[in-house]
This record gives structure tokens, sequence and C-alpha cells, in this order.
């Protein structure tokens, strides 16, 4: 999963098609994944954006159940199309068949979203949660998987807050704060949909309930992804991202970097899987906590339930991540969220040794140096 957020449109392609280790290689050749076995991501993929307010507030979505290294209509499209908001993903199954509907992003209204990962013991919890949420987002489900579900369950949340998500919105959209919130208490009603499971179905002792739920979503003004496993062992989903000056393509063709040319932020992207294979380009988001940006701002917020733990020397097993195909080897500044002012006064650089299972970290010192190169502010 993918995420362009910048003050500037810049090119699909530049996004999802040209850089050396872009979505679209991804696809085919996920290198930085640990786990061998599901090497492609061949399920279909999909590209959600948003273009001129006079065309409306909704996003543009583009989706296809072809391979996207095997799609002709998507560099077609994305070399003559260009946004300052893109969301961008590809698929491998893990629930709903193989169909347009199923593939992300999905949308309603000016609000799209996308999800790496799963819900644990979905196929126990798909009834409740379908008769906790009204008719309306019921009925908007057009697919079967449980990224939508979760969606819907999503826009449940925040009419239930009082927002509705049908509204035509200002400037500013929903606000950062009313997706963060909605996002946070849509998390709380899965897990607690999942801790009712044995009292609706007697004890199930071989069921897998734990959730790996990287969630992305948007009104088109800000942007909130989360970071999350139902765990306290085990660890999250990778999630990385980046900020910068200028997004640009360096010799050899195809390699980017991000730039800085000062401390804005006038580009920010968020990734499953890094663009680029400069370390420094990339901030590994913490575990169990939410990336918002706002006016090209990143904020990092602890999710602070049953599963989260404030240590950022705190190891977790990646095994079960491993075994979904969501973690990668790929190397990240880590950042400590529960600083007050989002600040990274402790930070390390946690690189996943595949051999080894176990965790190397970079001198604190070289990673302080690499962290006051962001602006992050809380």
């Amino acid at each position: 999963m993918r995420v362009y957020k910048g003050n500037d449109e810049i090119l699909l392609s530049k996004l999802i098609l040209d850089p050396t280790h872009s979505i679209l290689t991804q696809s085919y050749d996920c290198r930085l994944r640990l786990d061998t076995r599901r090497p492609h991501n061949g399920d279909g993929f999909g590209v959600g954006y948003y273009t001129s307010p006079k065309l409306g507030p909704e996003p543009c979505i583009f989706t296809s159940t072809i391979p996207a290294w095997n799609c002709i209509n998507l560099e077609r499209l994305a070399s003559k199309t260009t946004s300052s908001l893109i969301f961008a993903h590809v698929r491998a199954t893990t629930e709903g068949t193989l169909s347009d509907s199923n593939c992300h992003p999905f949308r309603h209204g000016s609000l799209m979203w996308m999800h790496n990962g799963n819900v644990g013991g979905w196929q126990y919890i798909k009834r409740p949660l379908v008769d906790s949420i009204k008719d309306q987002w019921f009925l908007g489900v057009q697919g079967g998987t449980d990224s939508e579900w979760a969606f819907a369950l999503f826009l449940d949340t925040m009419e239930r807050m009082g927002h509705d998500p049908n509204a035509a919105t200002g400037e500013d959209g929903f606000g950062h704060t009313v997706l963060r919130k909605a996002m946070l208490k849509t998390i709380k009603r899965i897990n607690q949909l999942i801790a009712d499971i044995p009292r609706t179905n007697g004890d199930l002792p071989n069921l897998d309930t734990r959730s790996l739920l990287n969630f992305a979503v948007t009104d088109g003004h800000s942007v909130v992804c989360t970071r999350y496993v139902s765990s306290r062992t085990d660890e999250a989903a990778s999630l990385y991202f980046s900020s910068g000056t200028n997004w640009k393509e360096h010799e050899p063709p195809g390699h980017y970097r991000m730039e800085r040319l000062d401390k804005g932020a006038d580009i920010v992207l968020v990734a499953s899987e890094p663009l680029t294979f400069e370390r420094d380009n990339w901030v590994t988001v913490p575990t169990n906590s939410v990336l918002t940006i706002h006016k090209q701002t990143v904020l990092i917020h602890p999710i602070v339930d049953e599963f989260y733990n404030a240590s950022p020397s705190y190891l977790r097993s990646s095994g079960f991540a491993v075994s979904k195909g969501l973690v990668s080897t790929a190397p990240g500044t880590a950042v400590d969220p529960t600083q007050a002012d989002g600040l990274p006064r402790s930070v390390s650089t946690p690189v996943l040794d595949s051999q080894k299972g176990g965790m190397a970290r970079q001198k604190l010192e070289e990673a302080r140096r690499r962290a006051a190169a962001l602006k992050m502010t809380a």
C-alpha cells in the first residue's frame, strides 16, 4: 500500500511505475519480503486519486483484477494523470474472491480507504459486525473482503460520533482529528467483536484471533494511517514514511530519492515497502501507532490499549506478520511516539535480520541526526 500527499501534483507514474522498486515492481518482485513463499501480489490492484475540486470532492478510482505488471491501461493512465493525493494498492488475496469489487482502495463520498493485513477470527465476527452497523453502510458494501467491511464499520463509527460521511465538507474536509478518532474507535470495535467470540461461539482453542490492521483513510485533505497488531508479543505489518521537498529521479534511470532542501515536508510518502533503498529516506512507523498527515505535517500518536507497550526497546516476534507476507527487511529510522511534543528524543534504527530472526540496531547518535532532518510535530 502506498500513499502520496504533496503540495504539488505529481504524475502517477512517478509513484507507481517509474521507481525501480515501485508498487508495480513490488507486485511481482517483493524482494524485501521475508516470506519467500508468496513473493507476488498478483490478485489485482487499485489506484485512487483526487482531481480538480471543480469535478467534485469524490476520488477517482481505477481497479483491475489483471496483475499490475500486465495492465497496459495502468501505464497509459499513470503517464498522463496528475494528483496531489494518491492511494495505490496491490492485492494478495486473504478474504474475498478475485474481482474488481474486492480491489482496494474503497470509497464513499469524499472518503477513500485501503487496508494491508487481516481481521482476526473473521468468519466468527463478520455476522456480529454486519448486525452492528446501520443499513446504509451495510448496503454500500459491494465486495466480500474483511477490509471493505472494516471500512463500513469506520463509516458507521463516524456517524455515531456525529459526523455524517455523506455530508459536504469544507476546505479542511472532516478534519484530521475526526478521522483519527474514528479510526481508533473502529479498531476498538473490531477488538471488542473478537473478544466476544468465546461468549457467542464457545471455546475455540485453535482459532487465531490476531489482527494486522494497517489501515489508511483520507477525505481528500488529511490522511490517517495505522500500523497495528492485536497482540502484545507479535510485530505488526511493516509501514514506513518519508518526507522532504522533492521526489526526484537520479541516475541510473528509475533511481528516485527523497531530497530535503530544508526542514519542510512538501511531500510525504507512506509505504508498506519503501520505494527506495536509501536508509535515510525512510522512517519506520512504530508498532501500534497512528500516523496523521495534516497540511504536510506528520503527526504520530501511540494507540494505547491492552496490546500497547510504551518501551521503544521492546522486541516483538515478526513470525506472525512474516507468515502473512507483511514484514519487509527494509531498514528505517524508528521514532518513539510517546514523547509529548512528537520529537524523537530517543530513537534507534531497527533492521530485521531474516536469518537470525533478531533486531540489529544502528548507533543512537546516527539515528538522531537522521530524525532531526524530519519535520515532526504533535
